[in-house]
């Protein structure tokens, strides 16, 4: 066999790639232009030399090829090329699809490059084979129509933009306006700078946007528009797993577009691949790239389960070789003009990346967390960038808040001596077995569920995060939040299960494992159940829903595991920081008022490893909001100072009534809490810095010491406004009436809850305080008149008097609240204080009055005390020989609940709720005879503190 030379090896490599997609290769004498639609005739005579292949369809004249031999470089040859397609005799020239030829490529069989001609700025570009004579010709037609369609008038304004421009890239750069209505700040940005880089004809685009903050919902805003206005034939949906396809399919069921106002699916055809079968109508395709592979392979079927979890999980059994494409004439190379890939495993860039560049299609990366193998594949073009930190000062995510649980076992491992039993467990039949140690056993903490299960160091965590969570961690609830706890591994998730719910005294439906060998329910019901149903409460997981997986109402995150990895660890605090409406979440926890933040219980140490990457926005939990002010006044804060302050303006933003936003910025000189956040985030953004000194610098880079200079002046000018003391005032003011302080216990404390000496101390002062202000105003307000011992002549005390009591202790500049006291007692006094995780009622009041003031020792929620005096009361009747029958005891029992929370019921309180149901004040009267109304003031008077 004859060694060919490298141009004959090139030209044998382009004659297959020729005839994969469709073209008949043909010599110059031997041509025969009906043998097939697509034929490319090599050695083609031109009046400007030679064409190593002319491209024919349907017998006219569509393009050229110029090849080299193997290992030439390519670009050196455009010109050639260029000056190819020019060269056509008359003849051609007027049976040619365009003139000159639109479609030029350059060619060593290895590599190959393709230009077409009609692009703006035309530049040739990497494909991997060559495209089918079908394709070039709808090309060819598309952009023929496009610029013979009528001229308009004059004064006529095209609606179209660059709908009638003959190219894709042309189209790209006459996009109309975006419609923002209904899209947040960051997503309106993202879609703006990645249909910027579109026009710019850069071919792969990188959106980090973090977790929650909409990427999905951004995508299919860009896809519509693709499709809508850039006329974008398909465009590739490309996810990690099955679960965040139907995620992502939901999400394009439900868009409704915002100029049409019909569904997205109601205009196009949106496939969710589930199959190896193409639906060739519809415009949007869903599926992972692992299902792509298998397509480009020629398989006729793929098995469902390695889509089930994570790719970076799956790699143990798909391997991590990588992955060669061939062409396929089932999925040609131009199938995809645009390919999303949402948030996919890392291996996607390398293992997997040539089934991305396969296509001709332009990339664009979807990620909360880039890696530096991201980064890279997207040649650093990185469009938007929108961290936490900035999605939790604009209110998109909540902050995190880290509660350390620290146990002996968990710390240090542990010794068995011997002598002691062990049970043996099969990892994979968990079939048990007991021997007795025949020398110590020594184990470390990082065998801990690996090698070795302690069950009792599971149930000691979750004891005492059992004990914490109604004292500490959410101590205004009596739900448990939606929790989800991340385990080690399937057998680590199953103890923890049954642990969690013999501690919590709960059925199987209060806690369930969500992993990939979950059975009876699949997956997705379960998450389904989580997200959006009042059981389970808890989950446990083991990366299922580590990443991607949208559950809003989650507002505990417990870490039973480490993570090496820093990004999969933010993706696994994102599972916490979404936002929800205050219905969806007390659809599924009642008790919730809003989600303000969510609280990582780190019991392995995961925050404080070295490896993570992570911290709350606010550095600076300890430090008062007032003294953060201060410190920024005097000039005396740092870095994580000025963020603290961001994360606390923003959060107070959401929490603003209309008039104190008014006042805030009528005072600030026209800005927002928010605004003033994102001055404070931008000053500490060192590219800011940079781009205001080379503005300074000029011409010449700027220096270091310009570039300190340009971010002192950014600080200054974001700590301007504070300098107002009226400002500081108000701000101050409105943050203290409306913040409800949390105890998250710094990560050095063991086991052990307590409050910071900070906290101690604010909570000492805001009970002096209060005390103060009851010997102020004790004649003042008709409230403590009466509390304080009046004489009984001047009234009981009524639930006006006590609203109007509240009302004077919000106002500045105390700004206190009945949460707000009540917790500071407790912080105090915790031996004394009752009901702490109890939600509060106005009436709790009279009982913090009466405390502060020693006329009760113990602090007790005021419905208790009135439960108390109604019990004794009834005792009394008892012995008195005064019975109540069951009907009698249910009007009894309505009545000394109603005094708990409003002080008292009075004759026109029967006239609606349960007592108006049940007959109102004639069927209560007719029940107890003549003397009700007597025996109603005894019970108001009896009963009353």
């Amino acid at each position: 066999m004859p060694i060919l030379t490298p141009e004959q090896k090139a030209r044998e490599m382009i004659d297959d790639l020729l005839d994969a997609a469709g073209w008949s290769v043909q010599s110059r004498d031997q041509a025969n232009l009906s043998a097939s639609r697509g034929v490319a005739v090599a050695e083609f005579p031109l009046e400007t030399g030679f064409a190593d292949y002319m491209l024919f369809v349907d017998k006219r004249p569509i393009g050229v090829i110029e090849a080299k031999s193997l290992g030439s470089t390519l670009s050196g040859v455009e010109t050639q090329t260029v000056k190819y397609s020019d060269g056509l005799s008359h003849p051609l020239r007027a049976n040619a699809w365009c003139s000159p030829l639109p479609f030029l490529y350059q060619s060593t069989g290895v590599e190959t490059f393709f230009t077409d001609e009609r692009d703006p700025n035309p530049r040739s570009r990497r494909v991997f084979a060559f495209h089918r004579p079908e394709t070039l010709v709808q090309w060819a037609q598309s952009g023929a129509a496009r610029q013979t369609s009528p001229a308009l008038r004059v004064g006529e304004r095209s609606q179209s933009y660059g709908e009638q421009a003959p190219t894709l890239r042309a189209r790209l750069r006459h996009m109309p306006p975006l419609n923002t209505e209904g899209l947040w700040k960051a997503q309106i940005e993202a879609v703006r700078h990645l249909e910027r880089s579109l026009a710019r004809d850069r071919p792969r685009s990188l959106v980090q946007m973090a977790t929650g903050s909409g990427k999905t919902y951004m995508a299919v805003t860009t896809i519509y528009r693709l499709i809508k206005y850039a006329k974008a034939r398909r465009v590739l949906f490309m996810v990690d797993r099955t679960n965040l396809g139907r995620q992502a399919h939901n999400e394009f069921n439900q868009y409704v577009t915002p100029d049409d106002g019909r569904k997205f699916t109601e205009l196009y055809n949106v496939q969710h691949l589930q199959s190896n079968a193409l639906d060739r109508v519809s415009k949007v395709c869903i599926t992972t790239v692992q299902r792509l592979y298998s397509m480009l392979r020629g398989e006729q079927d793929f098995d469902a389960a390695l889509e089930d979890r994570p790719l970076g999980k799956m790699m143990d059994v798909l391997g991590d070789q990588v992955r060669q494409v061939a062409y396929s004439d089932y999925l040609p190379i131009e199938y995809f003009d645009f390919i999303f890939i949402d948030e996919c495993h890392r291996s996607i860039y390398n293992v997997w990346r040539q089934v991305l560049e396969y296509f001709d299609a332009y990339l664009i990366g979807l990620t909360a967390t880039p890696s530096k193998q991201t980064l890279g594949f997207f040649n650093g073009n990185l469009v938007m960038e929108y961290p936490r930190e900035r999605a939790v000062a604009d209110g998109v995510n909540v902050d995190g808040w880290v509660y350390r649980i620290r146990t002996q076992i968990t710390e240090h491992g542990s010794r068995v001596e011997a002598g002691e039993w062990v049970g043996k467990r099969d990892r994979k039949t968990r079939a048990e077995r007991w021997e007795q140690l025949g020398e110590d056993l020594d184990y470390e903490a990082a065998q801990l569920d690996r090698d070795v299960v302690a069950p009792d160091q599971i149930r000691t965590v979750i004891r005492t995060f059992r004990d914490r969570l109604f004292t500490d961690i959410f101590p205004d609830r009596e739900e448990v939040p939606k929790t989800l706890i991340f385990a080690k591994d399937d057998n680590h998730a199953e103890e923890i299960v049954r642990i969690v719910r013999e501690e919590f005294g709960k059925g199987n439906d209060f806690c369930q494992k969500i992993t990939y060998k979950t059975t009876g329910k699949t997956p997705e019901d379960l998450i389904a159940e989580f997200r959006n149903s009042y059981f389970p409460r808890i989950a446990v997981s083991v990366d299922m829903i580590a990443t991607g997986t949208d559950v809003k109402p989650i507002e505990i995150l417990l870490f039973m595991r480490r993570v090496q990895s820093a990004p999969y660890f933010e993706q696994m605090v994102g599972r916490g920081t979404r936002v929800i409406t205050e219905t969806d979440l007390q659809g599924v926890t009642p008790d919730a008022r809003r989600k303000t933040h969510f609280v990582i219980v780190d019991a392995v140490g995961v925050v404080e490893h070295p490896k993570i990457e992570v911290g709350t926005m606010d550095r600076k939990r300890s430090v008062a909001f007032d003294r953060l002010l201060e410190k920024v006044a005097f000039r005396m804060a740092d870095e994580d100072d000025l963020s603290s302050l961001a994360v606390r303006l923003s959060r107070l933003e959401s929490e603003l009534t209309d008039d104190e936003r008014q006042a805030i910025t009528q005072a600030s000189g026209g800005k927002t809490p928010r605004a003033m956040a994102h001055v404070l985030l931008d000053a500490l953004d060192p590219d800011q810095a940079r781009a205001r000194a080379r503005a300074l610098a000029g011409d010449r880079p700027p220096t270091a010491k310009q570039i300190e200079a340009a971010r002192g002046e950014l600080v200054e000018e974001a700590i301007a406004p504070f300098d107002d003391p009226d400002l500081r005032d108000l701000l101050i003011n409105v943050k203290r009436r409306t913040e409800q302080t949390l105890d998250v216990v710094s990560q050095d404390r063991v086991i052990e809850a307590g409050y910071s000496a900070e906290d101690t101390q604010r909570a000492r002062q805001m009970v002096e305080s209060f005390r103060a202000f009851l010997e102020q105003n004790r004649d003042e307000i008709a409230a403590l008149q009466i509390l304080f011992n009046q004489p009984y002549a001047r009234g009981r005390l009524t639930f006006e008097q006590i609203k109007e009591l509240a009302q004077r202790i919000q106002q500045p500049p105390h700004a206190w609240t009945t949460e707000a006291l009540w917790r500071a007692y407790a912080q105090l006094e915790r031996d004394k204080v009752r009901g702490v995780g109890a939600r509060r009622v106005l009436t709790d009041l009279v009982s913090l009055v009466r405390h502060a003031v020693q006329l009760d020792d113990e602090l007790v929620p005021y419905p208790d005390r009135v439960r108390q005096r109604y019990e004794d009361w009834l005792a009394a009747q008892e012995a008195e020989g005064r019975t109540f029958t069951a009907e009698q005891r249910w009007w009894l029992d309505q009545i000394a609940q109603a005094i708990g929370v409003n002080l008292g019921v009075r004759a026109e309180d029967f006239g609606y709720g349960e007592l108006f149901n049940r007959g109102g004040w004639h069927a209560a009267r007719e029940l107890f005879g003549e003397g009700f109304p007597q025996l109603l003031e005894e019970l108001n008077e009896r009963l009353t503190v």
